[in-house]
Formats: C-alpha cells, structure tokens, sequence
C-alpha cells in the first residue's frame, strides 16, 4: 500500500520528532517488554526458582531481534497481545519458554512498560523545555533595559520592557519544569503486583515467603532504573498517574499558547514576529503577507493538548474495582499523541524562539504615541514645581486630554497633547523641558532590575546545572 491512500498521522508527517516518535514505538515497547521478562526472570533466580543461567543468556540473546511475524500470527489465534509475544520470544527462546511471563500478569509488562516510556517521553520533553527556556532566558537579557508599551485589558498601559515581557512567558515555563520534575520525581513502577495486586501467584511460587516477593520486586525495579514501586495496586497502576502526567503537559500547553498568542498580537502591532524565512510564503492570496503561522500552530496544538487531558480524568474515574480494559484503547492513544503534540509544541518553540523578531523603532513609535497620556502626572508635577495651581492644571489636562485622545481616534491625527500643554502659559512649560519627561526608560519602574534578578537567582542557577540541554535546536517538517 503506498503512502498517500490511507490515514497517516500528522504527528508521525508534519510535527512530533523522530525520538519523540519511537519512544511511542512498538519496537520501544515491544523491547521493553523483553527486558522486563529478562528482569523478572533474573529476579526469581536470584531468590531460588529454577531458573538457569543459560536460560537468562538465551533471553538476553534475542532481547532486541523481535519475531514481529510470528507474534502477528499468534495473535489472530489467541486474540491476546502479550501472550502471542510470549509465545514469539518462546520460538526463539526454547529453552527458556517455560520461565518467560512466570507468575506475572499482562500489567506487569503493559503497565511498566506504559511508566518506562512516560519517563523517557517525560526526559524528552525536560530536554526541550529547557532549550526553550535557555533562549528566551538569553532574548530577555538581550533586551532587559528596551522599552515598551504594557498591555492591561489589551489597551495601552503602563511601560514594561522587552525583556521583561519575555520573563513572565520564561517564568510559566519554569513553573512547567518544576511540575514536570515533580512528576519524574513521583514517578513509580507497577512491580510485579499480579492478577488483583496480591500479588497471590507469587506466593504459590515462593510458599508464601513474603521477604522474596518484596526482593523480587525492588529487583525488577532496580534493573529497570527505578528506586520504587507502587505501595499497593489492583491488576494496574492507578489511572491517576496518566491524568498527572498529562496535566503538566497540559500546563506546558498553556503556557506555549500565552507565548504563542502573545507573538501573535505583538506581530499585528509590528513590535516582534516570529523569524520568517527568505523562501517563505505568508499567504497564498496576498504577497505581501508574513502570518505568525509558527504561533498560529503552537496554539492549534496547545488547544488538543489541553483538550486531551479529560481523556486521562474520565479514564481515572472509571476504572471499576481492581481492573477493567475500557481504559486500554483511550490509553494508549490519548498518552502518546498528548507527548507528540507537546513535543510538537516544544520543537516550533525552539524554533521561534532562536530567531526572535524586535522592531525598536516601531516599538519607540507606538511609546511616544501613548506617553503623554502616561506622562501627564510628571508634566503636571513639573507645572506645579514652577508655580502652577494643581488643581487647575490637572483639570486643564484632563480636558486636553480627551481633545487629544478625540482627535487620534476619530480624526486619525498624531496625540497633539504635549502641543497643547506647551501651547498654555499656565503650565510655564517649554517643548524641550516637556520632551525631556518623555524618556520611555524613566517609566519602566525596576523592569530591567527585575530581569536581572529573576535571571540570576532563578534561570541561570537552573540552566547551569543543565548546560546539556542548551544548545537543541529543532528541524520543522514544513
């Protein structure tokens, strides 16, 4: 069958990486359920089963080389897909098919294979949200003393910096890798818990020694690169862990579409875009076009991320008892495609961020528009220091500056305000003695301190310890 006549995911074409991608594949899962066996049978020959070391060997031989067509075959028999790779690694193992799976259940290999990957994914995702928080950390101290307008409402406020507009997008995503290193951090192994977690079919093997169960299962959990298990369990791992996972996720969706939306309106202003390549097209009806696609797309994916995290609450809440399967299908599609669309996201961010757009003179343009109405106190307080009635001037300046605000928004003029004030002799005032209250870095309060400061104690601490992941860049398919 050739590519084009049938689905295709648009996350395997057009936006999740090739790590992100196989970390989801059936080779990572189907080999980590390999090393799981290999780990449980090592487990129970170390606390007494008779199990040989060449039968270990012959497992460890054949870990990797996966029999695909005879574990496809098995399973149109059996309709069961651990048993027919139990089967596929027993072909190529006979002399170890009688210890392979022993006592366990299929959560053991389907649920702590889901944990293993999640950990993987969840690597993954730490790597790439620290390159993008790596970039914006070095944009924001490039441009910490820039002025800018603040927006409150979406209308012109108070001045800000570029720099420190860039800080609030680093800080949620900080605040993201925080939650995500909680998450790793909580993160446990099913073990090896059986049909209904307890753990019966390894107290028939062990004679009820309870000390070799929990040997066995801190083993496992050893060899698999974890410290601990769940303390107790049904047949699965509680639901909950997926609903967690993907709610950070979702935080890390949330703060990318703030970013993304953010870029968005600062390209309508002409203040930032996103890069736009020599080659590229903004639209294929208007030439002249350069749309924030990049931001646009951050936000489309957010959108299904955020979406997709009902999938995992409505999964917790409906597990009846010690286990049911009607959490499978939703499971392994609503996990994988949530770690794909975020390492989508995560890909366009380091893209979009390493090549970050400023426009200075729009920028000072769009200030020097706005400050007189934002200055008016400063000029009024110079007016009175010259002998002025405050009063007065503050009722005069009130009234000039709605006449000033009423010719920019109905007569499509420049703010004539400071034309105004200069033109009252009761404010004593010249243009060059009001021109010289209009410095925009006068207005920006400790916004460049700010950045400063956040950068020092909190990111560049943070990016030190993981000078690693600095420096990822990403390839966008289109």
């Amino acid at each position: 069958m050739s590519q084009h006549d049938r689905y295709i995911s648009p996350f395997e074409t057009r936006y999740a990486s090739k790590e992100m991608q196989y970390i989801f594949s059936e080779d990572n899962k189907f080999r980590t359920w390999r090393r799981l066996w290999i780990a449980l049978a090592k487990a129970e020959k170390e606390q007494g089963l008779p199990i040989t070391d060449e039968q270990i060997a012959e497992l460890e031989a054949h870990k990797d080389d996966i029999n695909y067509e005879v574990a496809i075959a098995r399973e149109k028999e059996c309709r069961h897909d651990v048993m027919s790779h139990v089967y596929a690694y027993g072909v190529q193992c006979p002399g170890a098919k009688g210890i392979i799976h022993l006592g366990a259940t299929s959560c053991y290999v389907g649920d702590n294979t889901d944990v293993l990957v999640m950990r993987e994914a969840m690597e993954l995702v730490e790597k790439k949200l620290l390159g993008v928080m790596g970039l914006l950390a070095e944009f924001a101290r490039k441009y910490k003393g820039m002025p800018a307008l603040a927006y409150t409402h979406l209308q012109p406020a108070q001045l800000t910096t570029v720099g420190k507009r860039a800080t609030l997008w680093l800080n949620e995503f900080y605040m993201d890798l925080c939650e995500l290193e909680h998450r790793m951090d909580s993160l446990a192994l099913l073990g090896s818990k059986g049909t209904t977690g307890t753990q019966a079919s390894f107290v028939e093997l062990f004679d009820g020694d309870a000390a070799k169960i929990k040997a066995v299962e801190a083993s496992i959990a050893k060899e698999m690169g974890f410290d601990k298990v769940v303390p107790v369990s049904g047949q699965t791992y509680s639901r909950k862990v997926d609903y967690n996972v993907l709610s950070c996720l979702s935080g890390i969706a949330q703060s990318a579409m703030k970013f993304g939306n953010d870029m968005r309106l600062l390209a309508n202003f002409k203040e930032m875009e996103e890069p736009f390549e020599k080659q590229q097209i903004g639209s294929s009806a208007m030439p002249y076009k350069r749309n924030p696609m990049r931001c646009e797309r951050i936000c489309s994916l957010a959108r299904y991320v955020m979406a997709d995290v009902i999938n995992p609450a409505f999964t917790a809440g409906t597990q009846w008892f010690e286990r049911t399967l009607d959490d499978s299908a939703n499971k392994r599609v609503a996990v994988a495609e949530a770690f794909l669309a975020t390492d989508a996201i995560l890909n366009i961010l380091l893209n979009v961020c390493d090549g970050l757009v400023v426009y200075p003179k729009v920028i000072r343009s769009r200030i020097m528009a706005e400050l007189p109405f934002m200055a008016s106190e400063n000029i009024m307080m110079s007016a009175v220091k010259k002998g002025g009635d405050r009063q007065e001037l503050h009722e005069k300046i009130r009234v000039y500056a709605q006449q000033a605000a009423r010719v920019v928004k109905e007569e499509g003029g420049k703010n004539d305000l400071i034309e105004r004030i200069c033109a009252d002799p009761s404010f004593g005032l010249d243009y060059d003695e009001v021109e010289a209250i209009l410095k925009p870095e006068d207005f920006t309060g400790r916004a460049e301190q700010q950045v400063e400061e956040f950068l020092a104690e909190v990111i560049d601490p943070l990016l030190a310890k993981h000078a690693d992941a600095l420096g990822i860049r990403a390839e966008l398919s289109v």
